[in-house]
Protein backbone atom coordinates (compact mmCIF):
# COMPACT_ATOMS: atom_id res chain seq x y z
CA UNK A 1 0.00 0.00 0.00
CA UNK A 2 1.45 3.35 -1.03
CA UNK A 3 -1.18 5.33 0.88
CA UNK A 4 -4.05 5.01 3.33
CA UNK A 5 -7.06 7.32 3.18
CA UNK A 6 -10.04 8.30 5.29
CA UNK A 7 -12.90 9.94 3.43
CA UNK A 8 -15.88 11.68 4.97
CA UNK A 9 -18.13 12.75 2.07
CA UNK A 10 -16.35 15.73 0.48
CA UNK A 11 -13.09 15.79 2.50
CA UNK A 12 -10.30 13.30 2.93
CA UNK A 13 -7.14 12.74 4.95
CA UNK A 14 -4.52 10.67 3.16
CA UNK A 15 -1.13 9.44 4.36
CA UNK A 16 1.33 8.72 1.54
CA UNK A 17 4.65 6.92 1.67
CA UNK A 18 7.31 5.87 -0.83
CA UNK A 19 7.98 2.83 1.34
CA UNK A 20 4.79 0.73 1.08
CA UNK A 21 2.87 -0.26 4.20
CA UNK A 22 2.95 -4.03 4.63
CA UNK A 23 -0.31 -4.12 6.55
CA UNK A 24 -2.61 -1.69 8.33
CA UNK A 25 -5.54 -1.64 10.74
CA UNK A 26 -7.97 1.21 10.14
CA UNK A 27 -10.71 2.19 12.63
CA UNK A 28 -13.54 4.71 12.28
CA UNK A 29 -15.65 5.70 15.31
CA UNK A 30 -18.60 8.05 15.66
CA UNK A 31 -17.95 10.51 18.50
CA UNK A 32 -21.57 11.73 18.59
CA UNK A 33 -24.22 9.01 18.43
CA UNK A 34 -27.29 10.95 19.63
CA UNK A 35 -29.27 11.82 16.50
CA UNK A 36 -31.33 14.41 18.41
CA UNK A 37 -28.31 16.65 18.86
CA UNK A 38 -28.36 19.32 16.18
CA UNK A 39 -24.66 19.24 15.38
CA UNK A 40 -22.18 17.57 13.06
CA UNK A 41 -21.53 13.88 13.52
CA UNK A 42 -17.83 13.90 14.34
CA UNK A 43 -15.68 10.86 13.68
CA UNK A 44 -12.44 9.59 15.16
CA UNK A 45 -10.08 7.91 12.68
CA UNK A 46 -7.32 5.59 13.88
CA UNK A 47 -4.54 3.97 11.87
CA UNK A 48 -2.24 1.27 13.22
CA UNK A 49 0.52 0.06 10.90
CA UNK A 50 4.09 -1.17 11.39
CA UNK A 51 6.76 0.91 9.65
CA UNK A 52 9.53 -0.79 7.73
CA UNK A 53 13.05 -0.28 9.15
CA UNK A 54 16.39 -0.61 7.38
CA UNK A 55 19.26 -2.00 9.49
CA UNK A 56 17.31 -1.09 12.60
CA UNK A 57 16.84 2.52 11.49
CA UNK A 58 13.65 4.34 10.59
CA UNK A 59 14.35 7.20 8.25
CA UNK A 60 12.12 8.06 5.32
CA UNK A 61 9.63 10.72 4.34
CA UNK A 62 5.84 10.48 4.33
CA UNK A 63 3.28 13.04 3.18
CA UNK A 64 -0.13 14.10 4.45
CA UNK A 65 -2.99 15.28 2.28
CA UNK A 66 -5.80 17.13 4.04
CA UNK A 67 -8.31 18.56 1.64
CA UNK A 68 -11.35 18.18 -0.61
CA UNK A 69 -12.19 14.88 -2.28
CA UNK A 70 -11.95 16.52 -5.66
CA UNK A 71 -11.19 14.18 -8.56
CA UNK A 72 -9.22 16.77 -10.55
CA UNK A 73 -7.04 17.75 -7.58
CA UNK A 74 -6.36 14.18 -6.48
CA UNK A 75 -5.59 12.92 -9.99
CA UNK A 76 -3.11 15.79 -10.51
CA UNK A 77 -0.73 14.18 -7.98
CA UNK A 78 -0.35 11.13 -10.27
CA UNK A 79 -0.36 8.71 -7.32
CA UNK A 80 -3.73 7.02 -7.93
CA UNK A 81 -5.33 9.22 -5.27
CA UNK A 82 -8.33 9.71 -7.55
CA UNK A 83 -9.40 6.19 -6.50
CA UNK A 84 -10.58 7.76 -3.25
CA UNK A 85 -13.46 9.38 -5.19
CA UNK A 86 -16.30 6.87 -5.40
CA UNK A 87 -17.40 7.12 -9.04
CA UNK A 88 -18.87 3.63 -9.02
CA UNK A 89 -17.37 0.28 -9.94
CA UNK A 90 -16.73 -1.18 -13.37
CA UNK A 91 -18.57 0.33 -16.31
CA UNK A 92 -20.38 2.84 -14.06
CA UNK A 93 -17.12 4.44 -12.97
CA UNK A 94 -15.89 4.46 -16.56
CA UNK A 95 -19.03 6.27 -17.76
CA UNK A 96 -18.67 8.84 -14.97
CA UNK A 97 -14.97 9.37 -15.58
CA UNK A 98 -15.08 9.81 -19.35
CA UNK A 99 -18.62 11.09 -20.02
CA UNK A 100 -20.57 12.66 -17.16
CA UNK A 101 -17.73 14.27 -15.24
CA UNK A 102 -16.18 16.07 -18.27
CA UNK A 103 -19.65 17.06 -19.50
CA UNK A 104 -20.75 18.50 -16.17
CA UNK A 105 -17.42 20.28 -15.60
CA UNK A 106 -17.78 21.91 -19.02
CA UNK A 107 -21.36 23.09 -18.35
CA UNK A 108 -20.56 24.14 -14.79
CA UNK A 109 -17.74 26.31 -16.12
CA UNK A 110 -20.13 28.91 -17.53
CA UNK A 111 -23.57 28.04 -16.08
CA UNK A 112 -25.05 27.97 -12.56
CA UNK A 113 -24.89 24.46 -11.11
CA UNK A 114 -28.68 23.92 -11.19
CA UNK A 115 -28.92 25.00 -14.84
CA UNK A 116 -25.91 22.82 -15.67
CA UNK A 117 -27.75 19.79 -14.22
CA UNK A 118 -30.87 20.59 -16.28
CA UNK A 119 -28.88 21.01 -19.53
CA UNK A 120 -26.96 17.82 -18.81
CA UNK A 121 -30.25 15.98 -18.19
CA UNK A 122 -31.68 17.21 -21.50
CA UNK A 123 -28.59 16.03 -23.39
CA UNK A 124 -28.66 12.61 -21.71
CA UNK A 125 -32.37 12.11 -22.41
CA UNK A 126 -32.01 13.17 -26.05
CA UNK A 127 -29.13 10.72 -26.43
CA UNK A 128 -31.31 7.97 -24.95
CA UNK A 129 -34.42 8.84 -27.01
CA UNK A 130 -33.75 6.18 -29.71
CA UNK A 131 -33.86 3.58 -26.94
CA UNK A 132 -37.13 5.09 -25.68
CA UNK A 133 -38.49 4.82 -29.22
CA UNK A 134 -37.63 1.10 -29.42
CA UNK A 135 -39.26 0.54 -26.02
CA UNK A 136 -42.47 2.32 -26.96
CA UNK A 137 -42.60 0.60 -30.36
CA UNK A 138 -42.53 -2.76 -28.60
CA UNK A 139 -45.30 -1.62 -26.25
CA UNK A 140 -47.40 -0.38 -29.19
CA UNK A 141 -47.12 -3.82 -30.82
CA UNK A 142 -48.25 -5.46 -27.59
CA UNK A 143 -51.23 -3.12 -27.46
CA UNK A 144 -52.29 -4.20 -30.95
CA UNK A 145 -52.11 -7.86 -29.88
CA UNK A 146 -53.99 -7.24 -26.63
CA UNK A 147 -57.45 -8.37 -27.88
CA UNK A 148 -56.03 -11.70 -29.10
CA UNK A 149 -54.11 -12.27 -25.88
CA UNK A 150 -57.20 -11.43 -23.80
CA UNK A 151 -59.27 -13.90 -25.84
CA UNK A 152 -56.70 -16.66 -25.27
CA UNK A 153 -56.54 -15.92 -21.54
CA UNK A 154 -60.33 -16.19 -21.32
CA UNK A 155 -60.56 -19.33 -23.46
CA UNK A 156 -57.87 -21.22 -21.55
CA UNK A 157 -58.27 -19.65 -18.11
CA UNK A 158 -58.31 -23.10 -16.49
CA UNK A 159 -55.32 -24.45 -18.44
CA UNK A 160 -52.17 -22.45 -17.77
CA UNK A 161 -50.00 -24.62 -20.02
CA UNK A 162 -52.30 -24.31 -23.03
CA UNK A 163 -52.71 -20.60 -22.40
CA UNK A 164 -48.93 -20.14 -22.49
CA UNK A 165 -48.64 -22.21 -25.69
CA UNK A 166 -51.31 -20.22 -27.53
CA UNK A 167 -49.89 -16.90 -26.32
CA UNK A 168 -46.42 -17.76 -27.59
CA UNK A 169 -47.96 -18.89 -30.90
CA UNK A 170 -49.59 -15.46 -31.33
CA UNK A 171 -46.28 -13.72 -30.65
CA UNK A 172 -44.47 -15.99 -33.10
CA UNK A 173 -46.99 -15.49 -35.93
CA UNK A 174 -47.02 -11.72 -35.47
CA UNK A 175 -43.21 -11.53 -35.31
CA UNK A 176 -43.32 -9.86 -31.89
CA UNK A 177 -40.85 -10.50 -29.08
CA UNK A 178 -42.60 -9.97 -25.70
CA UNK A 179 -39.21 -9.33 -24.08
CA UNK A 180 -38.20 -6.62 -26.57
CA UNK A 181 -39.53 -3.88 -24.27
CA UNK A 182 -37.23 -5.04 -21.48
CA UNK A 183 -34.03 -4.81 -23.52
CA UNK A 184 -34.12 -0.98 -23.90
CA UNK A 185 -34.75 -0.68 -20.17
CA UNK A 186 -31.67 -2.82 -19.47
CA UNK A 187 -29.57 -0.67 -21.82
CA UNK A 188 -30.44 2.39 -19.73
CA UNK A 189 -29.40 0.80 -16.44
CA UNK A 190 -25.65 1.64 -16.70
CA UNK A 191 -26.52 5.32 -17.21
CA UNK A 192 -28.96 5.20 -14.29
CA UNK A 193 -26.44 3.74 -11.85
CA UNK A 194 -23.56 5.88 -13.10
CA UNK A 195 -25.51 9.08 -12.38
CA UNK A 196 -26.62 7.63 -9.05
CA UNK A 197 -22.92 7.49 -8.09
CA UNK A 198 -21.94 10.77 -9.76
CA UNK A 199 -24.18 13.36 -8.08
CA UNK A 200 -23.60 12.39 -4.40
CA UNK A 201 -19.82 12.63 -4.93
CA UNK A 202 -19.77 15.79 -7.10
CA UNK A 203 -18.00 18.33 -4.90
CA UNK A 204 -18.83 21.01 -7.50
CA UNK A 205 -22.41 21.01 -6.09
CA UNK A 206 -21.29 21.80 -2.55
CA UNK A 207 -22.96 24.99 -1.24
CA UNK A 208 -24.40 25.76 -4.71
CA UNK A 209 -27.95 27.12 -4.46
CA UNK A 210 -30.76 26.73 -6.99
CA UNK A 211 -34.30 28.10 -6.62
CA UNK A 212 -35.44 27.06 -3.11
CA UNK A 213 -32.49 24.67 -2.66
CA UNK A 214 -29.70 26.05 -0.45
CA UNK A 215 -27.16 23.33 -1.21
CA UNK A 216 -27.40 21.00 -4.20
CA UNK A 217 -25.01 18.55 -2.54
CA UNK A 218 -27.51 17.98 0.29
CA UNK A 219 -31.27 17.43 0.50
CA UNK A 220 -33.67 20.36 0.21
CA UNK A 221 -36.04 21.09 3.11
CA UNK A 222 -39.47 22.71 2.71
CA UNK A 223 -40.80 21.54 6.09
CA UNK A 224 -39.38 20.06 9.29
CA UNK A 225 -41.35 17.31 11.01
CA UNK A 226 -41.77 17.13 14.83
CA UNK A 227 -41.07 13.38 14.59
CA UNK A 228 -38.96 10.98 12.56
CA UNK A 229 -40.49 8.63 9.99
CA UNK A 230 -38.46 5.41 9.56
CA UNK A 231 -36.46 5.40 6.27
CA UNK A 232 -37.87 8.86 5.44
CA UNK A 233 -36.42 11.22 8.06
CA UNK A 234 -37.58 14.23 10.04
CA UNK A 235 -38.05 16.60 7.12
CA UNK A 236 -39.91 16.94 3.82
CA UNK A 237 -37.96 17.51 0.60
CA UNK A 238 -39.82 18.88 -2.42
CA UNK A 239 -37.61 17.58 -5.24
CA UNK A 240 -38.14 13.88 -4.38
CA UNK A 241 -41.91 14.54 -4.36
CA UNK A 242 -41.69 16.07 -7.85
CA UNK A 243 -39.48 13.19 -9.05
CA UNK A 244 -41.87 10.58 -7.60
CA UNK A 245 -44.92 12.18 -9.21
CA UNK A 246 -43.15 12.42 -12.58
CA UNK A 247 -42.01 8.81 -12.27
CA UNK A 248 -45.59 7.69 -11.52
CA UNK A 249 -46.94 9.31 -14.70
CA UNK A 250 -43.96 8.03 -16.69
CA UNK A 251 -44.54 4.43 -15.54
CA UNK A 252 -48.25 4.74 -16.31
CA UNK A 253 -47.43 5.91 -19.82
CA UNK A 254 -44.78 3.30 -20.57
CA UNK A 255 -46.25 0.22 -18.82
CA UNK A 256 -49.91 0.83 -19.47
CA UNK A 257 -49.56 -0.62 -22.96
CA UNK A 258 -48.56 -4.05 -21.72
CA UNK A 259 -50.31 -4.22 -18.37
CA UNK A 260 -52.31 -7.27 -19.39
CA UNK A 261 -49.08 -9.31 -19.64
CA UNK A 262 -48.39 -8.87 -15.97
CA UNK A 263 -51.55 -10.73 -15.01
CA UNK A 264 -50.39 -13.96 -16.63
CA UNK A 265 -49.32 -16.78 -14.30
CA UNK A 266 -45.76 -16.41 -13.12
CA UNK A 267 -45.52 -12.74 -14.14
CA UNK A 268 -45.10 -9.98 -11.51
CA UNK A 269 -48.03 -7.71 -10.64
CA UNK A 270 -47.07 -4.66 -12.68
CA UNK A 271 -49.86 -2.53 -11.23
CA UNK A 272 -48.41 -3.06 -7.76
CA UNK A 273 -44.89 -2.30 -9.01
CA UNK A 274 -46.16 0.84 -10.72
CA UNK A 275 -47.28 2.25 -7.38
CA UNK A 276 -44.39 0.83 -5.34
CA UNK A 277 -41.54 2.34 -7.41
CA UNK A 278 -42.53 6.04 -6.93
CA UNK A 279 -43.11 5.48 -3.21
CA UNK A 280 -39.72 3.82 -2.90
CA UNK A 281 -38.11 6.75 -4.74
CA UNK A 282 -39.89 9.24 -2.46
CA UNK A 283 -38.59 7.59 0.72
CA UNK A 284 -35.13 6.71 -0.56
CA UNK A 285 -34.24 10.07 -2.10
CA UNK A 286 -35.57 12.24 0.73
CA UNK A 287 -32.13 12.21 2.35
CA UNK A 288 -30.03 12.19 -0.84
CA UNK A 289 -28.35 14.97 -2.74
CA UNK A 290 -30.93 17.40 -4.15
CA UNK A 291 -28.79 17.55 -7.31
CA UNK A 292 -29.63 13.87 -7.87
CA UNK A 293 -33.35 14.50 -7.21
CA UNK A 294 -33.26 17.48 -9.60
CA UNK A 295 -31.77 15.27 -12.31
CA UNK A 296 -34.47 12.60 -11.91
CA UNK A 297 -37.28 15.19 -11.72
CA UNK A 298 -36.20 16.79 -15.00
CA UNK A 299 -35.36 13.41 -16.54
CA UNK A 300 -38.81 11.90 -15.94
CA UNK A 301 -40.56 15.08 -17.13
CA UNK A 302 -38.50 15.08 -20.35
CA UNK A 303 -39.12 11.35 -20.83
CA UNK A 304 -42.87 11.91 -20.53
CA UNK A 305 -42.62 14.62 -23.20
CA UNK A 306 -40.56 12.40 -25.52
CA UNK A 307 -42.96 9.47 -25.10
CA UNK A 308 -46.00 11.68 -25.83
CA UNK A 309 -44.33 12.99 -28.99
CA UNK A 310 -43.50 9.44 -30.08
CA UNK A 311 -47.05 8.28 -29.34
CA UNK A 312 -48.93 11.15 -30.97
CA UNK A 313 -46.68 12.23 -33.83
CA UNK A 314 -44.26 9.44 -34.77
CA UNK A 315 -45.84 6.02 -34.26
CA UNK A 316 -48.89 5.03 -36.32
CA UNK A 317 -50.77 2.14 -34.68
CA UNK A 318 -52.67 1.41 -37.91
CA UNK A 319 -49.38 0.86 -39.75
CA UNK A 320 -48.09 -1.29 -36.89
CA UNK A 321 -51.30 -3.37 -37.02
CA UNK A 322 -50.98 -3.78 -40.80
CA UNK A 323 -47.36 -4.88 -40.46
CA UNK A 324 -48.25 -7.43 -37.78
CA UNK A 325 -51.04 -8.84 -39.99
CA UNK A 326 -48.57 -9.10 -42.86
CA UNK A 327 -46.10 -10.93 -40.62
CA UNK A 328 -48.79 -13.44 -39.70
CA UNK A 329 -49.24 -14.39 -43.36
CA UNK A 330 -45.55 -14.98 -43.93
CA UNK A 331 -44.31 -18.57 -43.47
CA UNK A 332 -42.32 -18.85 -40.27
CA UNK A 333 -39.24 -21.01 -40.00
CA UNK A 334 -39.17 -22.30 -36.47
CA UNK A 335 -35.79 -22.29 -34.75
CA UNK A 336 -34.45 -25.41 -33.06
CA UNK A 337 -34.79 -23.75 -29.66
CA UNK A 338 -38.45 -22.83 -30.23
CA UNK A 339 -39.16 -26.28 -31.61
CA UNK A 340 -37.67 -27.95 -28.55
CA UNK A 341 -39.49 -25.54 -26.27
CA UNK A 342 -42.81 -26.29 -27.97
CA UNK A 343 -42.19 -30.05 -27.77
CA UNK A 344 -41.37 -29.73 -24.08
CA UNK A 345 -44.56 -27.76 -23.44
CA UNK A 346 -46.65 -30.30 -25.39
CA UNK A 347 -45.07 -33.15 -23.44
CA UNK A 348 -45.78 -31.36 -20.16
CA UNK A 349 -49.39 -30.85 -21.24
CA UNK A 350 -49.77 -34.56 -22.01
CA UNK A 351 -48.34 -35.50 -18.63
CA UNK A 352 -50.70 -33.01 -16.98
CA UNK A 353 -53.71 -34.59 -18.71
CA UNK A 354 -52.48 -38.06 -17.80
CA UNK A 355 -52.13 -37.05 -14.16
CA UNK A 356 -55.69 -35.71 -14.11
CA UNK A 357 -57.04 -38.99 -15.49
Amino acid sequence: MSYVAYRQHFFSSILLTKTPFEKAKMISENLIEDEDIDTLKLKKFTLKTPLVTTSGNLNYTMNWYYGPTDYDILSSYDKNLDEVVDLGWGIFGTINKYVFMPLFNFLDGFLPAGIAIIIMTILVRLAMSPINFKQYLSQAKMKVLRPEITAVNEKYKDNAMKKQQETMAIYSKAGVNPMAGCIPALLQMPVFYALFSFFPTAIQLRQKAFLWVDDLSSYDVIANLPFTIPFYGDHVSLLPIIASAAMFFNVQLTSGQTMQQAQQPGMPNMKFMMYLSPVFLLFFYNNFSSGLSLYYSVSYIITIGIMLVIKNFILDEDKIHAKIEANKKKPKKQSKFKKRLQEAMEQAEKQQKKAKK
